[in-house]
């Protein structure tokens, strides 16, 4: 701690703060549907998430080591590097919370690391290998694979429970979505956190405190682990609405079965060191949730919208990563004007967001699923649905009967139909 210059001190502090960003970004992850569904009361999810985001960055540090000494090469990166990244993670972070889009704090940060490692030294400062293998693959198959399991899991979850009754069926899944829930922000925890903690690790290291290849020190995992506790805790209720309700409607059983997908698949790429990104998982969860009921469908017009943020995520957060990397290269008035930068750019973030609040207390109104119109699928599964047979097919037809008779002849319809309906069939002739 004694070796800390001043220099390094403001990065680990900037990744604190991106720490805290990651942290309300991605509340909705672990919350959403257990918020929307209704199974826990919205402040008193946020606090459960919170305490188990803290747990589990004590459990592994294997995506750590991952970030620390994998991305991208230790040898010849300037600490300042790593102050450039953080600044396109962070600012990426802040403008998709502000369109409310579920993307992949992971995701801007890698892109912000190899766009100021690339600027700082070139292409051959970058992993090319190790990007493919551990972040590139597994953001492509993460939310297929969760999405995938969360649609078998639902369909089998609703023919399970076919006979029983519906009170005591909902009552049992908002239980399991509670605990699931919980597994999701503990997954959340020994992913995401570990994340941060392996970019202060390679910034220590670039500093000269630490040699090359060491594990986070104890101090590190605590910090990183209290700050993105903190951001899950304030809670990012954009994102929250938008993965509760503008993506599909969700019943329990649904909302149980996409975080059980989707935990089970974050805890898995945590075991093997694959950096994947939670919001892509968990997102591709409750799509294929969505598929899964009978009936349900997806909004995919707000899905595309978060595709697009998907995709644009690592160029966008490395371009910025590259022009901060630029700027923090020409000396001490550079990075003060990235500081500087970072500052009022999140400063005007903020106030954009409070033009149109959403907090806890408006969280599931259903203003983004009445204010977008049905979708090219939605509309095709309404034009297909059976028409109504018996009673209800009765009522249709005289309704429509109703509504093409002249409003004189329409007095005296009902009594028409009353006299049709009270005499007797005729008799079957042989």
């Amino acid at each position: 701690m004694e070796h800390i210059t001043l220099l390094l001190a403001i990065v680990v502090v900037t990744a604190l703060v991106f720490d805290f960003t990651n942290g309300f970004h991605d509340t909705a992850n672990a919350m959403a549907t257990t918020i929307s569904t209704g199974a826990m009361r919205p402040k008193a999810a946020v606090a459960m998430s919170a305490v188990l985001n803290l747990v589990g960055a004590f459990l592994s540090v294997e995506v750590a080591k991952t970030i620390s000494g994998g991305i991208i090469n230790e040898q010849g990166i300037r600490t300042e590097v790593i102050f450039a990244a953080l600044v396109g993670a962070i600012l990426w972070n802040l403008l998709t919370w502000l369109l409310g889009l579920p993307s992949s704090s992971s995701h801007a940060l890698f892109g912000g690391l190899i766009g100021a490692a690339v600027m700082s030294a070139g292409f051959s400062a970058v992993n090319g290998g190790t990007i493919v293998t551990k972040v590139l693959i597994p953001a492509i198959a993460a939310p297929l694979v969760a999405g995938l399991a969360a649609l078998v899991a639902t369909r089998l979850t609703y023919r399970i429970g076919s006979k029983a009754q519906d009170r005591a069926t909902s009552k049992g899944y908002r239980a399991g979505q509670i605990a699931s829930a919980g597994l999701v922000s503990l997954a959340h925890g020994t992913n995401d956190a570990q994340k941060t903690m392996g970019v202060i690790t390679l910034a220590l290291v670039t500093g000269g405190v630490l040699a090359p290849g060491s594990n986070p020190p104890l101090w590190v995992i605590v910090s990183a682990g209290l700050a993105i506790a903190l951001g899950t805790y304030l809670g990012g209720w954009r994102i929250i609405r938008t993965m509760g309700k503008g993506l599909t409607d969700l019943q329990p059983q649904q909302g149980f079965a996409a975080q059980t997908s989707a935990a089970t698949v974050i805890l898995a790429s945590s075991h093997l060191g694959f950096s994947l990104s939670t919001t892509q998982s968990c997102s591709g969860a409750v799509m294929g949730a969505g598929l899964g009921r009978k009936g349900g469908v997806v909004r995919w017009s707000t899905a595309t919208r978060m595709f697009v943020a998907w995709g644009l995520t690592l160029p966008a957060a490395g371009l910025v990563g590259a022009g901060a990397e630029f700027l923090t290269s020409q000396g001490t008035w550079g990075i003060a004007a990235v500081a500087v930068l970072l500052i009022a750019g999140s400063g005007v973030i903020w106030s954009l967001s409070r033009r149109k609040p959403v907090d806890h207390t408006n969280v599931t109104h259903d203003e983004i699923a009445d204010a977008e119109p049905a979708g090219v699928v939605t509309t095709a599964m309404a034009a297909v649905t059976p028409p109504p047979t018996g009673a209800a097919a009765a009522t249709a037809a005289a309704e429509g009967l109703m509504a093409t008779i002249p409003a004189p002849a329409a007095e005296a319809a009902p009594a028409a139909a009353a006299s049709t309906s009270a005499a007797p069939a005729p008799a079957a002739t042989v």
